[in-house]
């Protein structure tokens, strides 16, 4: 587990890309606290929270055909997009492979049981052809800015 929440580390900390512009100023240690943007994101100290990453993986069932396939498909990523416009998901993406380690969901809460009812209602999930683990998660309070972020890069939604 712990070559995941490495993974993901890497992944987070790539998700908040940096212009050459505001590196250089955080390299020159020109970024000032805002204390307002701490709290409005729910940051410790440190600038960190806790979340809750679902690790999506293989389930047992399978697709009865290449359309259930493509239906259960379109079905995930609406209810992704329904929990990121509520709040609930930070970030959400598939890895890539083709093992049984499908992709993630970071969520906005501490609570597991929280965690377990946004994710129960996944399709996939409620199918079966994909399961879930739950672990708690502290990390940057700056990733709660990525789907806004992410709205103005997309050229296409999913």
């Amino acid at each position: 587990m712990s070559k995941y929440l490495t993974l993901l580390t890497i992944v987070a900390l790539f998700a908040c890309n940096q212009t050459e512009e505001s590196k250089a100023i955080i390299k020159q240690n020109k970024v000032a606290y805002d204390s307002t943007l701490a709290k409005n994101l729910g940051a410790d100290d440190y600038g960190m929270k806790t979340y809750v990453i679902a690790f999506l993986k293989s389930g047992k069932q399978k697709a009865k055909d290449s359309a259930h396939a493509a239906e259960l498909m379109k079905a995930h990523l609406a209810n992704i997009n329904k929990m990121a416009e509520k709040g609930q998901l930070v970030i959400a993406g598939p890895f890539f492979g083709g093992d049984s380690l499908r992709g993630i969901y970071i969520f906005d809460t501490k609570s597991i049981d929280s965690a377990k009812a946004w994710t129960a209602t996944d399709p996939a999930i409620k199918y079966g052809s994909l399961k879930m683990e739950l672990k708690k998660w502290y990390g940057s309070a700056a990733l709660m800015k990525v789907n806004e972020i992410h709205k103005g890069i997309a050229k296409k939604s999913i």
